[in-house]
């Protein structure tokens, strides 16, 4: 008996024994075979997540920021102990004892699942599990996943001390709102750092790891508060806060940003604009998608915010004008359904979810709540009550397109124009900074572009590409290919006066007849005039057609086009006549930036949107100013020295030549066609209007500043009766003005190697050193050169004047308006008001 019971538990040992011993070689096998081809977890120990990148003013304020995971990487020793303790009670209460994986956790969370048949199932995964989840192995549910996790776990808790690996951890979770890490969860849901956090605050972000979406302190507010209440005494029990410390957290309301409690980050920020997005383009191609989005890049942008809203305000003022000018009422094209108009909460919140231009200062999206006999009764977002009105005298200068195409009768009265239901745009009218009414606005259909630069260094200070960039995002400035018109001719008269030209050098004002493969090509004046000989002064500031296919005949389109892609207005331009007139596309940001070579004398300067470039660790990987200083760094100067700048520029164009330019369009805005223009220093620019005035364009400077604008449709159409100096030359006037306040100007700067010589204006001869008058001027001449087209030489370029062409008097106006004039045989003519601009579209007019 004694033999058979040892026997009985001799074998029931051996078969403990071996069932022992195959299981634990099953285990091994298991996770041999899992182990194979696992990632390499030391990779973790070089970890770079992708974080935010964020672009800076000039004064250090942030204005934009853009990420594809909204991440702010925190060193663990800046995560306050609370948020820490909030996590690991909540996620992992033995994580700084275990060895990668929470074997009782395990076995309750097991037990649990059997117990309630399934109905029960929690995770059990240890805060290491799930940095190995979420870095190495992806989130599907699987019993492979799960084995694998356990593996990597265990050597990753070998590899990284615990703090690290709880650094991963809060860094990288999802936490909802396209938040990623405990920084920027702690930015969107409260708008704060993370040491501003109250302890139901860090509860609130360690609630969220498990079910973000259903977690929203809004659509799920009493899950959340449900699950803030666990974290809390989870953290009570775990010794990390007092009883009295859980009792005021739990009784705590949840106040968030989503809630209304808070004002987002973003809404702290200004609106994106033209110019942050400038910079996203340019930099996503510089430095990859990738890197811009998620590298973390501390961007230095060379925008003055300031001027910034001065331009912006400066080109919707110009497009507004000509938009009201028309009498057209279009409006939003959108509109509430009734149901939603029953209550002030129903319209306001299908008001907040419509797609609207909300970043036109001054403007607020409304609707038409009742029509009365003369008024319309609305409710404006962002203003309290429902009973704010628009008056009859407001909509008196619209008319409304009918259903069969054509426009309607001007309105009287606000029915004219609306419906109940209608979404509009409204401003408040003030006078003497009191209110006066609301009035109805709209975004025009005209669009167009303005962009300001500093001449020395290429910062662009400002750059607004369309009336609202909220309305649409195409970058005008840096995107449309438009004709320049005659904003293009300075580089016809710089090609010139490099090759033997003076200003005083007489060129011939008559017509012009082309063969083409089109037919006869008949250029004319804007005026449709003609003026005989001429001097080349007077043909930029009058801005001569005629005169300017002439030189460029003269000088060959050869070096025309050499010189505009010098300047860089073009890659490779044809050598079409026409041309010369503005006919071939290119961008509002080539233009300006020619023109600040202009203006600093002739040096190449390359137009940036930023100063500087710095990655996550804070090291400089591009920097814009390449100048040295000689002696920046010498501790004193001697009397009456100055810090020596070699600004290691290229020579563009010769200093006598840009001179010469800059002084001829200075006439330009003193007697020529940008005559009106005033900005409270010298300035020099060029007006362009295409045929059909397409496009209007007008480009300028200070000594300091170039600025551009330009003014069309973007399917291009004709603008009527506008011009460049009309359109454009008011929005550069009003921009220009606060920029020379700010940034200063004088006088430009005179060359040496040159000598003056005084002109008669209207002929080009030479006068005494002692005249005087209107006619006369002062024009400079380059030392040693001979003047190949001396004075009283004509230049044709191969195209002889007729006989008996009646020719318009010396300073006689060349405005269009006239309809009657006198020829040089004392005839009177008479001439049509709309001008024939020939038969091919060259570009430039006037």
């Amino acid at each position: 008996m004694i033999r058979f019971i040892t026997s009985f538990f001799g074998a029931i040992f051996t078969f403990l024994t071996l069932g022992a011993l195959i299981g634990v070689l099953a285990v091994g096998g298991v996770l041999w075979f899992y182990s194979r081809d696992l990632p390499s977890h030391e990779s973790l120990a070089q970890y770079t997540p992708a974080t935010i990148s964020r672009i800076y003013s000039t004064e250090g304020q942030i204005i934009d920021e853009f990420a594809h995971e909204r991440r702010l990487y925190v060193p663990i020793e800046d995560v306050p102990a609370i948020v820490k303790q909030a996590f690991i009670a909540a996620e992992d209460q033995n994580f700084y004892t275990h060895k990668g994986y929470d074997a009782k956790g395990m076995a309750a969370a097991f037990v649990e699942a059997v117990v309630s048949r399934g109905q029960r199932v929690r995770g059990a995964s240890t805060i290491t599990q799930q940095v190995m989840k979420n870095f190495l192995l992806g989130g599907e549910k699987t019993g492979e996943r799960k084995i694998k996790e356990l593996i990597l776990a265990t050597r990753i808790e070998e590899t990284l001390s615990k703090d690290k690996i709880l650094e991963l951890y809060l860094n990288e979770i999802f936490l909802g709102q396209n938040s990623y890490g405990v920084a920027a969860a702690a930015q969107t849901y409260f708008n704060k750092p993370l040491h501003a956090l109250a302890i139901e605050e860090a509860a609130v972000l360690a609630s969220l790891p498990t079910q973000p979406s259903n977690f929203h302190p809004v659509r799920g507010r009493e899950k959340l508060l449900e699950r803030r209440a666990y974290v809390l005494r989870r953290m009570m029990e775990d010794g990390y806060i007092t009883r009295v410390q859980h009792d005021q957290a739990v009784l705590a309301p949840l106040r968030t940003v989503q809630g209304g409690d808070y004002v987002s980050f973003r809404q702290a920020l200004p609106p994106r604009d033209y110019f942050t997005d400038e910079i996203r383009r340019q930099l996503s191609s510089s430095f990859g998608e990738k890197e811009f989005f998620g590298g973390g890049l501390t961007i230095r942008a060379t925008v003055d915010p300031e001027l910034q809203q001065i331009a912006a305000k400066a080109l919707r003022d110009g497009l507004e004008k000509y938009d009201r000018g028309l009498g057209i009422w279009r409006g939003t094209r959108k509109s509430l359904e009734p149901a939603a108009l029953a209550s002030e909460a129903g319209w306001r919140d299908a008001l907040a979810r419509l797609e609207l231009p909300r970043d036109v200062e001054g403007w607020f999206p409304a609707v038409v709540l009742e029509l009365t006999r003369n008024t319309a009764r609305i409710g404006i977002e962002g203003q309290e009550g429902a009973d704010h009105e628009i008056p009859a005298a407001d909509v008196t200068w619209a008319r409304k397109r009918l259903e069969n195409g054509r426009l309607g009768p001007k309105a009287k009265v606000p029915a004219d124009l609306l419906e109940v239901g209608d979404v509009v745009l409204v401003r408040a009218v003030t006078k003497d900074g009191a209110f006066q009414r609301w009035s109805l606005r709209q975004v025009p259909e005209i669009q167009g572009a303005f962009m300001a630069m500093d001449v020395n260094n290429g910062r662009v200070i400002s750059m607004q590409g369309g009336f609202s960039y909220q309305d649409t995002v195409f970058n005008r400035a840096t995107q449309a290919q438009r004709q320049p018109g005659s904003s293009f001719k300075p580089f016809v008269y710089a090609a010139a006066l490099d090759n033997g030209f003076s200003p005083a050098t007489i060129v011939v004002d008559a017509p012009i007849e082309v063969n083409t493969p089109q037919g006869i090509w008949k250029p004319k004046n804007a005026s449709n005039r003609f003026y005989g000989p001429t001097p080349v002064r007077t043909g930029i500031e009058q801005s001569r057609n005629l005169m300017t296919v002439r030189i460029a005949q003269e000088i060959g389109m050869d070096v025309v086009a050499e010189y505009a892609e010098r300047f860089g207005v073009y890659k490779n331009m044809g050598h079409f006549l026409s041309n010369s007139l503005g006919s071939e596309e290119t961008t509002l940001a080539k233009m300006v930036a020619a023109y600040a070579m202009f203006a600093n004398g002739g040096e190449r300067v390359e137009p940036t949107l930023v100063d500087r470039v710095q990655d996550r660790w804070g090291r400089t990987i591009y920097r814009h100013d390449q100048r040295k200083c000689e002696n920046c760094s010498v501790a004193t100067l001697g009397r009456g020295e100055v810090p020596k700048i070699d600004t290691r520029r290229e020579r563009v164009m010769d200093p006598i030549t840009a001179y010469q330019l800059t002084s001829m369009m200075e006439g330009v805005v003193l007697r020529g066609t940008g005559r009106g223009i005033s900005v409270g220093a010298p300035v020099a620019g060029k007006t362009g209007t295409t045929n059909d005035a397409k496009d209007v364009w007008f480009v300028g400077y200070t000594s300091n500043i170039a600025a551009g604008c330009y003014i069309g449709y973007d399917t291009p159409r004709s603008l009527g009766s506008a011009s460049g100096g009309g359109m454009c030359g008011p929005v550069f006037q009003a921009f220009m003005r606060e920029a020379v306040k700010k940034y200063g100007s004088g006088k430009f700067k005179v060359p040496p190697g040159g000598y003056w010589v005084k002109i008669d204006r209207h002929t080009g001869m030479r006068l005494d050193d002692s005249a005087s008058g209107e006619n006369v001027i002062s024009e400079y001449f380059r030392e040693g050169q001979e003047d190949l087209y001396g004075f009283g030489s004509f230049v044709d370029g191969g195209f002889a004047m007729g006989s008996n062409l009646p020719l318009f008097a010396y300073g006689e106006s060349d405005g269009s308006d006239t309809t009657t004039m006198t020829t040089a045989t004392g005839e009177t003519r008479a001439i049509p008001k709309k001008a024939d601009f020939g038969t091919v579209s060259s570009g430039g007019l006037y």
